[in-house]
C-alpha cells in the first residue's frame, strides 16, 4: 500500500523489548501495565470490557491493537481518532506506542470518557485527548490522518461517518474479525478498499483483520 510502512520502519529505541512483533521502550511498556490495571479496576464497575481476566485483557486489548500499527503511516505527528473507543481500545495502546502521534478517543458514552480521561492523567499521556458524544456530532479543529474503529458499526455506516473527519490523503481502519464480505460488498461509491490484511495477535487463535479504505478519487 502507498504510504503505509511495514513494521521494520519503525523507529527502535535502545531499551525497546517485544510484545508480539511490536517493540516498545521500557516507558511504554510501563504505561501499557498500567492502562490495563485501571482497564481492570475501573470495569468492575463502569463495564468497560466484556473481557474480565487481566491476562486475557493484554492479549485481546493491548497486543490486538498493537498489531495494526504497521498498517499506519509511521510518520511522527500522525493525527489518529479511535471512534467508539470504549475502554481505549485501540488508541490508548497505540498513543501509548507512539507518543509523537495525536490520538483522539471518541466515545458517546460518559462513563467511558471519564475513564479515558483518567488514563491520560495517570499516565501521563500529553497526546491523548478525549470527547464524549457521536461522531456525527463530533466537530473537530482539523481532519485526521487514521480515523479507526474495533466493533465500532457496519463498514458502510462507519465509512459514512467517518469520511468527513478523514484528511485528503487519510485512511479509514476497521478492526474485524473473519473477513465481512457482505459488509465490504455494501461500502458506498465514495470508498475504496485499499488492503485487507490479515493479523496475527501473539496467543489469540482467533482470526483478525483489517479493512484499510480511503476516498475514492478517480471519477
Amino acid at each position: 500500500m502507498t504510504g503505509l510502512a511495514s513494521a521494520s520502519a519503525t523507529t527502535v529505541p535502545p531499551d525497546a523489548a517485544p510484545i508480539g512483533a511490536i517493540r516498545l521502550s521500557a516507558q511504554a511498556r510501563s504505561r501499557m501495565s498500567a492502562w490495563l490495571d485501571l482497564l481492570a479496576k475501573w470495569n468492575r464497575v463502569y463495564n468497560l470490557t466484556a473481557i474480565r481476566d487481566r491476562a486475557r485483557m493484554d492479549v485481546l486489548h493491548a497486543q490486538d491493537a498493537l498489531t495494526v500499527l504497521p498498517w499506519l503511516p509511521q510518520r511522527p505527528g500522525v493525527r489518529l481518532l479511535d471512534v467508539g473507543s470504549g475502554g481505549g481500545i485501540p488508541g490508548v495502546p497505540l498513543a501509548i506506542a507512539r507518543p509523537d502521534w495525536d490520538v483522539a478517543l471518541l466515545d458517546a458514552n460518559g462513563k467511558k470518557t471519564s475513564f479515558l480521561t483518567q488514563v491520560a492523567i495517570d499516565l501521563a499521556l500529553g497526546n491523548v485527548r478525549t470527547a464524549t458524544c457521536r461522531i456525527e456530532d463530533y466537530t473537530a479543529d482539523a481532519p485526521f490522518d487514521v480515523v479507526i474503529s474495533r466493533a465500532f458499526a457496519d463498514l458502510a455506516t462507519f465509512a459514512r461517518a467517518a469520511m468527513n473527519h478523514v484528511a485528503k490523503d487519510g485512511i479509514l481502519v476497521a478492526m474485524k474479525g473473519t473477513l465481512p464480505d457482505d459488509e465490504i460488498a455494501a461500502l458506498p461509491d465514495e470508498v475504496v478498499v485499499a488492503a485487507l490484511p490479515a493479523l496475527e495477535v501473539p496467543g489469540l487463535s482467533a482470526a483478525r483483520h483489517l479493512v484499510v479504505m480511503r476516498r475514492r478519487t478517480e471519477r
